[in-house]
């Protein structure tokens, strides 16, 4: 009988032939999925082999199977994963735009990405302040969309937190045919909040999060709206890559004041 594929897969049979393959990558043999898992948990301590399967699902990762259907994953899939994990973490990207990103060639040869405080490629003048364009996608639309039972299905969250998250103006959802749909962008705003949840963070302390991104959203409209808004193709076209700019230079600096703030609480 093939083994489940869906199964915790800590370690392959060794009856397996294909678990026991010739080295894969540029070091070592295939990993499964929990020698994966408990590799970058040191990097990313919310990582799960839960998460690892849902970034597959969403074609982001494609690791081997063996013939009983456990998954092995080569050096270049774990840099992958890396990578992926990064622009989740570093850059708050969605999905969606993560895919392009990989798609473009973002994370070949395993990039290193700065820690606070470091210049990154990205970077100029070496002061930290990253200008690497966040990815914006045109008409205010946010990619696919999702109904309440499969946005908690994708992201683990209860209905009633997702009513609280709306609640309190975290996530909005669009009226669709009589049901409240969510895209892309509001589902990864509900996995964030879902883990944040495990330490007690509600919609009622998020909604001070969202209170800052408007203010900082109406002083990017107010730099570059007349642009954005502009007849001419080519001033549009500066405008969005101007805004996509700043946008990733703001959440660079407010990453490092957060930073900042958060080392004054260790003694």
């Amino acid at each position: 009988m093939s083994a489940d594929p869906t199964a915790p897969e800590a370690v392959a049979p060794t009856g397996d032939a294909d678990a026991v393959a010739r080295p894969v990558g540029r070091s070592g043999r295939p990993l499964t999925i929990g020698q994966v898992n408990k590799l970058l948990a040191g990097e990313f301590p919310d990582i799960s082999i839960s998460k690892i399967r849902y970034l597959e699902e969403q074609k982001l990762l494609q690791p081997r199977r063996t013939t009983g259907g456990y998954r092995l994953f080569s050096t270049e899939d774990v840099d992958r994963l890396r990578t992926i994990l990064r622009l989740q973490r570093d850059e708050f990207l969605p999905l969606r735009v993560i895919r392009q990103e990989l798609a473009a060639g973002r994370g070949q040869d395993a990039p290193r990405v700065a820690q606070p405080g470091e210049a990154s490629s990205g970077d100029v003048g070496g002061d930290g302040a990253a200008t690497r364009a966040v990815a914006l996608r045109p008409g205010g639309t946010g990619g696919p969309i999702h109904t309440v039972e499969q946005l908690c299905e994708d992201t683990r969250a209860t209905p009633e937190l997702v009513k609280e998250l709306r609640d309190y103006g975290v996530i909005a959802g669009t009226a669709v045919s009589g049901a409240i749909v969510f895209d892309d962008d509001e589902r990864e705003i509900v996995r964030a909040a879902v883990e944040l949840s495990r330490y007690g963070v509600g919609g009622r302390h998020l909604r001070v999060l969202r209170s800052s991104a408007d203010r900082e959203s109406a002083l990017l409209e107010q730099l570059l709206g007349p642009s954005l808004r502009s007849r001419s193709t080519e001033r549009r076209s500066e405008a969005v890559t101007a805004l996509e700019t700043l946008a990733s230079t703001t959440m660079r600096l407010k990453h490092l004041l957060l930073v900042r703030d958060l080392r004054r609480l260790i003694p």
